[in-house]
Formats: C-alpha cells, sequence, structure tokens
C-alpha cells in the first residue's frame, strides 16, 4: 500500500464530513455540493482501498478507518489553520493585537488609546484582557503585557519600569491621617491579585516596614484591581495602592500618597512577543511608545522612600 497522501481536498472533505457526522452540513461549510462532497470522499476511499464511513438510511457513521484517520486530520487541518492565520498576521503591518491582565488593561493602557492611535494612526489597535497562559500563534496575540520575574526562554521580554505600592486614599480621609498607626482606625481595602502575585505589596508588609504590628482592623477585600481602586476613590478606606494601576488618579488629585514609605515590587511589567516579530515596525512601533508612557510615571518617585522586600533601602 502506498504512503503517498491522497488530494488535500479529499481529506478536508473527510475532515468536515467527519466533524459533521453530516455530509449535508459539510457540504454547507465547504460551499459545495452534497454530490460534489460524496465524490471527494470516494476519492479519498478509492485512494485507500477501504471505505472512511458506513452509508446509512438518513446518517452517516465512521468506519474502523475512518475513526483512525479521523482525529489526525482534524488535528491537521486545525494546525494548517492556525499556521496560514500566522503567516498573514506576520505580513499585517495595520493591525496590533495586545493582551495583558485585566486591571492594567482597563486602568493604565485603555486609558491610553487615544495616545498610541493619535501617534499612530495607521496602526488599529485591538486589546485582550486576560491572564491566562497564552500561545501566541493560537490565541492570535501579537504582543502580551506580563508581571512576572524576569525573562522567558524563548521570547522577546522587555522590562518596563519600576512597581511599586503604597497606601493611597482620599483628599478627605488623608486628613485624619497624621502618622502610619492613624491607619490602623481605617478600613483597609485589599485588591486580592496584587496580594496573590507579589505579596510584599500587601500590608502586612508595609506595617512590617513601618516598625508596626500587623493591621487587626475591618478590612474589604476584593477579587479585581479596578474595584480596589474604585472603592478607594469612592473614599471607603485606604489601599495598598499599585502605581501602574493608580497613576491617573494620584495624577488628578482623586488619590493622595499620605506617608513616604513605599514597596518595591519583586517582579515587574514586562513586554513579550516571538522572537520573530520583535523588529516588526508595527510591533516596535508599540514597545517604543509603551516603555515611554511607562517611563514618565517616574515622576511619581519623587520624594517616595523606597523598601526592597527584604527590607533595606532601594
Amino acid at each position: 500500500m502506498s504512503d503517498r497522501l491522497p488530494p488535500l481536498t479529499a481529506l478536508r472533505a473527510f475532515e468536515a464530513a467527519a466533524r459533521h457526522m453530516s455530509f449535508a452540513r459539510a457540504a454547507d461549510e465547504l460551499n459545495v455540493t452534497p454530490a460534489a462532497l460524496s465524490f471527494q470522499i470516494k476519492s479519498l476511499e478509492d485512494h485507500l482501498g477501504k471505505p472512511v464511513f458506513h452509508r446509512l438510511n438518513r446518517a452517516v457513521e465512521l468506519t474502523e478507518t475512518g475513526r483512525a484517520l479521523a482525529p489526525g486530520a482534524s488535528e491537521g487541518f486545525a494546525t494548517l489553520n492556525a499556521a496560514w492565520r500566522n503567516a498573514r498576521r506576520l505580513s499585517d503591518q495595520r493591525h496590533l493585537t495586545v493582551t495583558s491582565g485585566p486591571g492594567f488593561t482597563s486602568l493604565w493602557l485603555a486609558p491610553r488609546l487615544f495616545l498610541f492611535a493619535s501617534a499612530h494612526p495607521d496602526i488599529e489597535l485591538r486589546l485582550s484582557g486576560s491572564l491566562k497562559v497564552l500561545d501566541f500563534d493560537r490565541d492570535e496575540i501579537d504582543v502580551a503585557i506580563r508581571f512576572g520575574v524576569g525573562e522567558i526562554t524563548g521570547l522577546f521580554s522587555k522590562r518596563l519600569g519600576l512597581e511599586w505600592a503604597t497606601p493611597m486614599v482620599t483628599p478627605v480621609l488623608a486628613e485624619r491621617l497624621k502618622t502610619p498607626n492613624d491607619l490602623k482606625n481605617m478600613v483597609l481595602l485589599i485588591d486580592e491579585v496584587t496580594e496573590r502575585i507579589d505579596p510584599v505589596m500587601g500590608w502586612k508588609s508595609w506595617f512590617d516596614a513601618s516598625g508596626l504590628g500587623a493591621p487587626n482592623q475591618p478590612i474589604a477585600s476584593f477579587n479585581t484591581p479596578d474595584l480596589a481602586v474604585g472603592a478607594a476613590i469612592a473614599g471607603s478606606g485606604a489601599l495598598m495602592g499599585r502605581v501602574s494601576l493608580t497613576e491617573a488618579a494620584l495624577r488628578d488629585g482623586r488619590l493622595v500618597m499620605p506617608f513616604d514609605l513605599t514597596l518595591t515590587a519583586t517582579k515587574a511589567y514586562r513586554v513579550v512577543c516571538p522572537m520573530t516579530s520583535a523588529n516588526q515596525p508595527h510591533i516596535d512601533a508599540f514597545i517604543q511608545w509603551i516603555s515611554a508612557e511607562y517611563d514618565a510615571m517616574r515622576s511619581l518617585e519623587t520624594g517616595r522612600i523606597f523598601r526592597s522586600a527584604e527590607g533595606g533601602k532601594t
């Protein structure tokens, strides 16, 4: 028996029919007549020397041979389709899909869309707020922004600026805070995402660095950063706020930082993309733009007293 593959059209017809278990639905998907699809499958069977379907009265059923072929055919066409989409994306300089965590997307990146659009009107930017582990080709993502400890093997990775956290409150609540100890008379707002991905930026670390005991007052926890920041802006309590997620509120005065002591993160935001695409003009333009935007936040570091996770000054 020859190992030579049958025509691709015959395999495509079989894959669609096996997936739908219907010649009619497969023919509709492929935009051919049922008779044409049947001809392609008969061609495949002639090439193979065995039937791949049992033709029943009003249905079809895979034979043992068909069941052996179907998974590989399905996987093969899925891989081929993904490769084709990736090849087209590599030649597309007008569209850029960027993924980052939901909090960073909504609180930092999305508000800056108009700045990127103004600087690069020829690039259409699409944002995806997600923390899931991704496959750039499968998920059709060009650039990812991730919060982590270092470079990722096999990928281009550029570290953005320093990430830090410090207590933040509304100007009205700040009037009640003369010393760090006064925070113990206030509701503490907790961003569960930050506490999970980098615990050193939590309240316990800050109170320890201040020489105070662990906090023992009412707390309110939020499962997303935007909810925690929103509660702080509403005056619900004091937030251990990350600069990347609160910059806009600090700039316009909705939030203030009553104390200088600031904790630096053990991790950092990184711009990540496949090595093969890092030098593409539209991707390089985005990387340069976001790096400059992040660097602009350094003005908020003035007067800060930074402490690392180990308790030393940085």
